[in-house]
């Protein structure tokens, strides 16, 4: 396999921020969800949070440009149990909810360096009372227009992007602490498809690969591979 990809997809990996999420609370149109995420493997994160009631919609690859790869979108029927497993991964995580309150702030005046939960809502009733109630600061994105919102996936990456702008600042890309068990099954499904394919299939655990990607196995793996294929 090309040496690129493999280094590509290892810096990919290397600068994933997983104290940095999304969690959409029913953001149903597909193509919103899929911007969404598209927008959250462009900023390096690792995980984001979906709340669907009836568990019925999923990511679709027309807009997020093969991102749903990389990104893993964890669902939960209520936003209650999204913000558990959020608060559980990251104890301490901020919880910011995009609402036009009496409390709310510029989305510019939160520090990002910290760890970083951002809820959005749907277009047409916004995020629910109990996220907006579980939350720890609600923040705005001024506007000078007629019109008092944007596009959920377009307000996302607004402030996804200072998000990336401070850490980047604060040189929080030069480490990642992405566990070492999923960066080798990405880089292994990454540069290996086919042979991720069939172990998948054959039940098979990932071998080991080198620093240019090389699959690193014995010949017994080989012969099993071949054997179960057959």
């Amino acid at each position: 396999m090309p040496n690129n990809r493999y280094k590509r997809i290892k810096n990919v990996l290397d600068k994933r921020q997983t104290d940095l999420t999304v969690c959409l609370d029913e953001v149903h149109k597909h193509h919103n969800l899929s911007a969404i995420v598209r927008t959250a493997d462009a900023v390096g994160i690792h995980r984001v949070h979906a709340v669907w009631p009836e568990n019925q919609k999923r990511v679709t690859g027309n807009t997020s440009g093969g991102s749903k790869n990389w990104v893993e979108t964890h669902m939960h029927i209520t936003v209650e149990d999204a913000i558990k497993d959020i608060r559980t991964r990251t104890p301490g995580i901020q919880l910011l909810a995009t609402n036009l309150s009496d409390t709310a702030v510029d989305f510019r005046e939160i520090d990002y360096t910290k760890p970083t939960a951002v809820i959005v809502g749907q277009e047409q009733t916004g995020i629910s009372d109990t996220a907006l109630a579980l939350a720890d600061q609600h923040i705005v994105i001024p506007m000078e227009g007629m019109v008092q919102s944007l596009n959920v996936s377009v307000a996302t990456a607004l402030i996804l992007f200072e998000a990336q702008r401070q850490r980047k600042i604060a040189k929080m890309y030069d480490d990642s602490d992405l566990c070492n068990s999923i960066k080798h099954k990405l880089l292994f499904e990454g540069c290996h498809p086919v042979i991720a394919k069939q172990c998948k299939l054959k039940d098979l655990d990932y071998p080991a690969i080198d620093e240019q990607g090389e699959i690193i196995a014995t010949e017994a793996f080989w012969n099993i591979l071949r054997y179960k294929a057959s």
